[in-house]
């Protein structure tokens, strides 16, 4: 069976209970809980939080709430790989059911749709992947004009760049992970890393579903998004 799980913790700093915070007269939380909903390959779906104020939210819109998690598993410093993990050998431990395909579905990129679900799990099977990972294209953000200074202030390259290169020219084109959609094997979660494996291959998300909430401004883009839909 695929399992989709999202992991709702309650202690984000950069956005106060960001996971439900108001983005277009939702919660942030509801946008991914929807898609979810629709997808065609997510057979069941759980929200595993540590905050009562986000389970009832994620009840209210129909989601199945796995509440509570170690208390090292609720810390900033807490991995997103452990943590999956523990949650996904709960479930199998409290349904007595067989996770063969984990989806880690993250609140906090609200314009991924069903499509992107659903894509992410097929190229699992087209491809026998360990994991499949949504990614987002860089343009002016790519590798080779990112720079570091020097103690003395002089500019330095990461990657080689071509002087006076457009963005139109740069290669190989590059990808971040999007923060969006994670889709892995039983086996993959069970080493606590989503992804790495051998066969780990990118989900390419458009441009205009490529969105991560991190900080305010980011909000204010995606309210911006949505409210042009």
């Amino acid at each position: 069976m695929n399992l989709g799980v999202t992991l709702a913790r309650g202690g984000s700093k950069s956005i106060p209970k960001k996971n439900i915070v108001q983005l277009a007269g939702k919660p942030l939380l509801a946008y991914t809980i929807e898609a979810t909903k629709r997808s065609n390959m997510i057979d069941s779906y759980i929200v595993n939080t540590d905050c009562e104020e986000i389970a009832a939210v994620a009840a209210s819109f129909g989601a199945c709430v796995q509440f509570g998690r170690p208390p090292e598993l609720s810390l900033d410093t807490a991995s997103s790989g452990l943590t999956l993990k523990y949650a996904v050998e709960r479930f199998e431990y409290e349904t007595n059911l067989k996770v063969d395909l984990v989806v880690e579905l993250m609140a906090t990129n609200p314009l991924k749709t069903e499509v992107d679900i659903d894509s992410c799990v097929n190229l699992m099977s087209e491809k026998s992947a360990d994991s499949v990972i949504a990614v987002g294209r860089l343009y002016d953000h790519h590798p080779s004009r990112i720079k570091y200074l020097s103690d003395d202030g002089v500019i330095l390259d990461f990657y080689p760049e071509i002087p006076e290169s457009r963005r139109q020219d740069l290669t190989p084109l590059a990808y971040i992970r999007a923060g969006s959609v994670y889709a892995m094997t039983r086996d993959q979660i069970a080493t606590g890393l989503r992804y790495g494996g051998e066969r780990s291959y990118g989900y390419v998300l458009p441009d205009e579903r490529f969105i991560n909430i991190d900080e305010p401004w980011d909000l204010m883009l995606a309210e911006k998004i949505l409210s042009e839909k």
